[in-house]
């Protein structure tokens, strides 16, 4: 079996950590046996300042064409934020429709989280996030700009096929044969009325009639992130609105042990879709060989899940979790080797077994 896979290294230290990532790619796929070819996009930064150019239509056909996408990181401090951000990431979530965010939170053995007395059983759960509605759709509008009397409107936008899709995939992801089988909505029903109770209806009338068999709860946002850091055993699967995922997420990436080792996924289920580490492009290490890759080979490694290689996936997540047993810690500098030492550690691990 073979895939297409588009490659996007963008800004900083992204090609650094997107090489490692491709080296264990050919490791896995040399083992399981399935072929793979690349296309590189120089998406980012560098082509901003050099074409005026973000991500251009004609692109999005092109990624759209791909079984998936592996993006290192964009980001540059001669960028005004938001521009790379609006243009590439959001312009590609919507464009081609990747309407799931996916982001396991699993503590690995040997990692530091900053809440006592909890480890790997206790820390182990999956955030599913709407990706393309909520207050994200760029909904709104200014009046009186500039004026003292000015007034800003962002509209949370929630459709019915929107959430249900959502729900739906999540519903799936907490059936799987890795999982508790418990679904847990994550919301704000007592005050945003409107929003969430379309949210809870759908939640309970698709749960009732085709997952009888999963278990629902519900939390209040404000509660779970305090639940997050008291009891994060109590969770298996989260879904929630495209704000309340984007803050959840980054709580439970500091609790897995933080952005050196969390990943994500921008997922079409009928399409493409696009996998990502969680921390940002850190250019002022860019060339030093002093990152830590583990994020973007954990996104390697939910790559290969999403396509179907799901052996290969573990064989990849036994390799970061033999490579954090040889690092002295997962912060960049402070590894105890190189970016390129990590790779050839996971690489050398899914190779042999």
């Amino acid at each position: 079996m073979g895939y297409d896979i588009a490659v996007m290294p963008g800004d900083g230290t992204g090609a650094e950590v997107v090489a490692e990532g491709l080296k264990v790619l050919r490791a896995a796929a040399d083992r399981a046996g399935f072929t793979y070819e690349l296309t590189n996009y120089d998406f980012g930064a560098e082509r901003y300042l050099r074409t005026g150019e973000t991500l251009p239509d004609s692109a999005l056909d092109e990624l759209a064409r791909h079984d998936s996408i592996f993006l290192g990181a964009i980001g540059h401090p001669d960028v005004k934020p938001g521009i790379l951000e609006q243009g590439i990431l959001l312009k590609a979530r919507f464009a081609l429709d990747l309407y799931i965010n996916l982001r396991p939170v699993k503590l690995f053995p040997g990692v530091e989280t900053p809440i006592r007395d909890k480890g790997p059983a206790d820390i182990d759960f999956v955030v599913v996030r709407e990706n393309t509605e909520g207050l994200y759709a760029g909904t709104g509008g200014f009046l009186k700009k500039g004026t003292p009397d000015e007034i800003a409107v962002q509209e949370s936008v929630n459709t019915r096929k929107g959430v249900e899709r959502c729900l739906r995939y999540a519903f799936d992801y907490a059936g799987r044969p890795d999982r508790d089988g418990t679904l847990t909505l994550c919301g704000k029903t007592n005050v945003l009325t409107y929003a969430w109770d379309l949210w809870w209806r759908a939640f309970n009338e698709i749960g009732d009639a085709d997952y009888p068999h999963i278990k629902r709860e519900y939390s209040h946002v404000d509660a779970i992130v305090m639940w997050f850091v008291k009891n994060p055993e109590w969770f298996d699967v989260i879904v929630t609105d495209n704000m309340f995922g984007d803050i959840i997420t980054d709580l439970a990436a500091m609790i897995q042990g933080g952005l050196g080792i969390a990943a994500g996924g921008n997922i079409n289920p009928e399409g493409t879709a696009m996998f990502e580490p969680m921390g940002g492009s850190a250019p002022k290490y860019a060339g030093q060989n002093v990152i830590n890759p583990l994020a973007a080979i954990s996104s390697l490694q939910m790559m290969l899940d999403h396509l179907g290689q799901k052996e290969a996936a573990l064989w990849v997540e036994a390799g970061i979790v033999h490579a954090v047993s040889k690092m002295d810690s997962l912060a960049a500098g402070r590894m105890g080797m190189g970016t390129s030492e990590v790779g050839d550690l996971v690489a050398r691990h899914v190779a042999e077994g």
